[in-house]
């Protein structure tokens, strides 16, 4: 995925109220950016890191930056959460990823479960239909070991149970988790963080939920998902 526009770089100042990070650019201006991700951004977000921001010249847009990725000290690390369904949208369409090649329609944020939307649904005649989730992982549990989550949640849980359900009426269920950043070749649930989310996961893989993780390539002109991580559960 290519940026649609050349993107700027400062330094982190803070983030406030969840949506909102003041930046102070290379250019001495300091701007405030819209932070798509809500989440903790733990071990992420800290004052004083690199940052790069999509400018947007829309005049009916209050904020004329968006917050596209922070540096760790050793790799960029992609925190828009728009981005990652489209990221393996992409990979799936260009038949990057073995295990998910082979269905010939794919959709996004189809309904399902309760109050629910599934990130991606592929299918294919004769075929299980394919349930995938896909979760951005940015949090570093430790020196090369990305988990995810950053914090508790609730949400995540839920669709672990959708998901096994899915597997009980004969479709497919994956869990995808996109590690957002190249320093990272492990990942793995975060029980340090959300103990009933890493139980419940285990559930699932036993209960043949599938699990991926594949890293990015982060860069300040594109983001690519380019290999599969280790899993450890």
């Amino acid at each position: 995925m290519i940026f649609p526009r050349q993107l700027v770089t400062g330094t982190l100042l803070k983030r406030y109220k969840r949506f909102f990070a003041d930046v102070l650019l290379d250019d001495g201006r300091e701007v405030t950016a819209h932070c798509v991700n809500t989440g903790s951004m733990k071990t992420v977000f800290e004052s004083g890191r690199r940052a790069a921001l999509l400018p947007n010249d829309d005049p009916e847009r209050k904020l004329k930056f968006t917050l596209e990725l922070i540096h760790s000290g050793s790799s960029w690390i992609g925190v828009n959460t728009s981005r990652p369904n489209f990221l393996v949208e992409e990979a799936i369409s260009s038949g990057l990823i073995p295990e998910l090649t082979g269905y010939g329609t794919m959709k996004r944020e189809v309904k399902y479960g309760t109050n629910s939307r599934i990130d991606l649904l592929l299918s294919e005649p004769g075929k299980p239909t394919c349930f995938i989730e896909v979760k951005n992982t940015t949090y570093s549990a430790e020196t090369g070991i990305a988990a995810f989550p950053d914090s508790v949640t609730d949400r995540g849980l839920k669709h672990l149970v959708e998901l096994q359900e899915q597997v009980r009426l004969g479709n497919r269920a994956v869990m995808f988790y996109l590690v957002n950043r190249e320093d990272c070749p492990v990942w793995r649930p975060a029980d340090d963080l959300d103990p009933a989310y890493g139980r419940e996961l285990r559930v699932a893989v036993k209960n043949g939920v599938e699990l991926m993780a594949w890293s990015c390539n982060v860069q300040p002109d594109q983001l690519m998902i380019i290999k599969p991580v280790s899993i450890q559960l």
